[in-house]
Order: structure tokens, then C-alpha cells, then sequence
């Protein structure tokens, strides 16, 4: 099985970097910039989960005379439409593409670009950044690839996948429920990112402040209300799920929006919260506390655009 990668970021580069690890055989499809520092100082990973440097298979938008039976799609939201056109010539009649965006509001945008039959679900949970020389740093264990035919189908080409994710230092895990488990992630990660962004904090100094919890609980109970409006399949216990998870993960722990605010770097809030917003909207939903944290993100574009003049 071929599988390409689409960028050799922290989430492509970590995933198909322990694709490689294993075996598989894995191409990344990345710009020149990319491609001329890969080349000199090959993939390298530095991960508490082993260190893994390799001389990777590379191509860019020009190649177009190769062909993959599976795609990888890990770049961010902002990214979106220039790599639909990067990816095109690649895909193929049996091409699967597994996105890995956070979020919902990509799945349809691809679906209509390369074809609804070509998409399947997919989404992961890593804490990962590039260090100056590019390389894949990772610093907490968490490694975590979900992916899925849509309405749980059972499917052979799936299986295929399956088999050829197995295996590796990274958990790839086939879901049997994977729309469920984005609308899980897309919640988790817009409140994530939100609070983090917004308080220009660690998770851990916010929800042990006065009143921090109850601030972000009451924002998972304004995203719930959202997606309950428009049937999104969430579990009915998905808030206090998540505020076990928001009270486990690591005292010092930032979103990757709060990482690319402090580099800054565009972020994804037009994909995360603003969508989440534009639902809201459609329905007559009032959701004070989201459009606070939106308008943060705002306010932070409108001066990103300015400095870079």
C-alpha cells in the first residue's frame, strides 16, 4: 500500500514518520522550502515515545506522475484550499483520503473536491511543534490517530488501511462510530484552544484560578447546546467527559493555537470557533462566552495583518 502524507509538519511528519518505522512505504508531499531542509537534515523525530531520524520519500505538487492508495490529509484549515489543489493530481478512482483537520467544517468542502466515496473520517489527538531545524519535537506521550468509514461501515478497503496502520509506536485506532469522535474532538479542541488562547495561559494555571472550571464548562455547555441543535451524534455525558479530561492533562499544557499566537503565526479560528459560531447564528443561539473567545481571535488576525505589512 502507498500512502502519501500531505506535509511533513508536526502531524504528518510524526505519523507517517512511524509509518516509515514500521515499513510501510510512505511518500510526504511537501512545498520546496520543506523539501530542501528534509534533504539536508533528513525527518527527524525527538519524542519521549523513542527518537526516529530517516531520509524521507519527497515530492511536490510538480510530481504528478505518482499514484497513492491512501492520503493522509494533515495540514491546518488556512491551508485548506491550496493543498486540495497541491493533492488533485494524486488521487486516483480508489484514492482514500483520511483527513485529519481539526474540526468539522473541512469534511464536506473535501467531500465535494474529490469526491464523497473518496472521504472517510479520521482525526488525532498529539502534542507536537517543528523546533528551527525542523525537526518533529514531541513532548507528551499522547500519540493518537482515529480513523473510519462514515456510518461505521465494514468495508475491505478498510481493513486494508487497518493492516497496513498496525503496528507502529503510534496508536492508529479504526472507529466504528469515527463521526461521533470528530464531533467529540471538534468540542474539546474549540474550548481547548479557546481558553488557552484567550487567558494566554496553560491549561493548568486556568482551571485552578477562581471560577476557571466553571468557565470552562460553561463553554462546552454552550458548543453542546450548538451541536444538539443540529443533531450532531455527542454522547449525553460528553461534558463531564471532557472536564475529566481537562482536569488530567498536564499542568503546563497549550493548545496549538496558543503556540501559534505566540509565534505569530495564522490560527484556526475561523475553522474552529467562527463555524461553531455560524451554526449557532443559523439557529438563534446565543453563546456569550464562544463569542468573547472568537472575538480575542479576532482582535489578535487584525493585528497579525497589520504587523506584516
Amino acid at each position: 500500500m502507498r500512502i502519501l502524507i500531505l506535509g511533513a509538519g508536526g502531524v504528518g511528519g510524526y505519523f507517517g514518520g512511524r509509518l516509515v518505522e514500521k515499513g510501510e512505504d510512505v511518500t510526504f508531499l511537501v512545498r520546496e522550502n520543506r523539501k530542501k531542509q528534509l534533504k539536508k537534515n533528513d525527518l527527524v523525530i525527538r519524542s519521549v515515545n523513542d527518537d526516529y531520524s530517516f531520509t524521507p520519500k519527497l515530492i511536490t505538487a510538480k510530481d504528478t506522475n505518482e499514484i497513492f492508495d491512501v492520503v493522509l490529509f494533515s495540514t491546518k484549515s488556512y491551508h485548506l484550499e491550496n493543498a486540495i489543489k497541491d493533492l488533485k493530481p494524486f488521487v486516483r478512482d480508489h484514492t482514500v483520503i483520511i483527513p485529519l483537520l481539526n474540526g468539522i467544517a473541512h469534511v464536506p468542502i473535501l467531500k465535494d473536491a474529490f469526491g464523497e466515496e473518496k472521504v472517510i473520517g479520521g482525526l488525532c489527538f498529539i502534542e507536537t511543534t517543528l523546533n528551527d531545524n525542523g525537526d518533529v519535537v514531541q513532548t507528551s506521550k499522547a500519540a493518537k490517530l482515529v480513523y473510519g468509514e462514515f456510518e461505521g461501515k465494514e468495508t475491505e478497503r478498510i481493513r486494508k488501511i487497518a493492516d497496513a496502520f498496525s503496528g507502529t509506536k503510534a496508536e492508529f485506532v479504526l472507529s466504528s462510530a469515527i463521526e461521533k469522535e470528530m464531533w467529540h474532538k471538534y468540542m474539546f479542541i474549540t474550548v481547548m484552544s479557546g481558553v488557552t488562547s484567550l487567558m494566554r495561559a496553560p491549561i493548568g494555571p486556568i482551571r485552578e484560578s477562581d471560577g476557571g472550571r466553571n468557565i470552562i464548562r460553561q463553554l462546552f455547555t454552550e458548543c453542546a447546546a450548538i451541536m444538539t441543535a443540529y443533531n450532531a451524534p455527542i454522547s449525553e455525558t460528553i461534558i463531564d467527559d471532557h472536564m475529566k479530561t481537562m482536569d488530567a492533562i498536564g499542568y503546563g499544557m497549550k493548545s496549538s493555537m496558543q503556540r501559534d499566537m505566540e509565534k505569530n503565526a495564522f490560527v484556526e479560528g475561523d475553522h474552529l470557533q467562527g463555524y461553531l459560531l455560524e451554526l449557532a447564528q443559523a439557529k438563534n443561539i446565543h453563546a456569550p462566552l464562544m463569542e468573547l473567545v472568537y472575538q480575542n481571535i479576532k482582535v489578535y488576525k487584525k493585528m497579525l495583518q497589520k504587523q506584516n505589512r
